[in-house]
């Protein structure tokens, strides 16, 4: 921010929020603005995965409380992301009821996101046999999406507060991924963007979530042959109630907590004529310098 503000670039990415309005008012910087592709949301494990013959096989049941339906429902009412957008992003996302956008084929506009409910969280604990609440860990990454850090630890504050006491642990972006994403050693929780730039439902859903892919720790085989038959089936309007089955998943199951979708503020330098696009991406071509 510092370097685009004295001249020495002319596009920033990933502009803070709480800059955003600052440097609107800037006299020679301006801010371009997308709703992005990207979503950002909170796996939650239902699933330990293991090594087996160099590949992992992520069907054994997770060894805690987030192996039941119960508990991942608890822990999405448990959160107020309205207050999180409102306050921590200062406006800057759009809430989602999965880890899909408006944007994406397959995205159902009736499912509705889950309501911030402390108290059915609580019930839930019970009957899920936590009358006295839980201890569970969230992972994040710190700086690789806007107050991603800040995000996860206002997530932490409200679980804490409905009993799901919330330890959370950050780290550096490459170790974050390496270590723990791919090596299915983020869980019981972890906090991941994801740019689905295919405009389809089934490259979120199928990496994500889709049992034994890289990044998934969900096991559901009813979910899983859904996905199945929309990577085949060629009839759009079918396609789009498969994925409107698997998209009542995020409610039903609860194998993440939808966060919101993620707005892309750049920085751009009021001579250089650029507007932002929601797949982040950033081609010289269309660029100019104004007259």
């Amino acid at each position: 921010m510092s370097a685009l503000q004295t001249g020495e670039v002319d596009i920033a990415t990933n502009v803070p929020p709480h800059l955003v309005k600052e440097l609107k008012n800037h006299p020679k910087i301006t801010i371009s603005s997308a709703p992005s592709v990207r979503t950002i949301f909170i796996p939650i494990y239902n699933v330990q995965c293991e090594m087996a013959q160099g590949s992992y096989d992520c069907t054994k049941p997770y060894p805690g409380p987030t192996a039941n339906p119960k508990v991942r429902q608890a822990i999405n009412y448990a959160v107020d992301v309205d207050a999180i957008i409102k306050n921590v992003l200062e406006g800057q996302a759009i809430r989602t009821a999965t880890p899909l956008t408006a944007k994406h084929f397959g995205y159902d506009p009736t499912l509705k996101p889950f309501p911030y409910d402390p108290a059915k969280a609580k019930k839930l604990l019970a009957e899920a046999g936590y009358p006295n609440g839980i201890d569970l860990v969230l992972n994040s990454p710190n700086g690789r999406y806007p107050k991603d850090k800040e995000v996860a630890e206002a997530v932490a504050g409200q679980l804490t507060k409905a009993g799901i006491r919330t330890q959370l642990k950050v780290h550096e972006w490459t170790t974050y991924m390496t270590n723990l994403s791919y090596r299915h050693n983020a869980g019981p929780m972890w906090l991941i963007g994801w740019g689905n730039t295919a405009w389809d439902a089934d490259y979120t859903y199928t990496p994500m979530f889709r049992t034994n892919q890289i990044l998934a720790n969900y096991w559901n085989p009813d979910f899983n042959n859904l996905l199945e038959d929309g990577q085949t089936n060629m009839d759009q309007k079918k396609r789009l109630q498969i994925y409107a089955k698997a998209s009542r998943f995020f409610i039903d199951d609860a194998p993440a907590i939808p966060l919101y979708q993620q707005i892309d503020n750049y920085g751009v330098n009021r001579k250089v004529q650029w507007t932002a696009r929601p797949d982040e991406r950033i081609e010289g071509f269309s660029m100019a310098v104004k007259p």
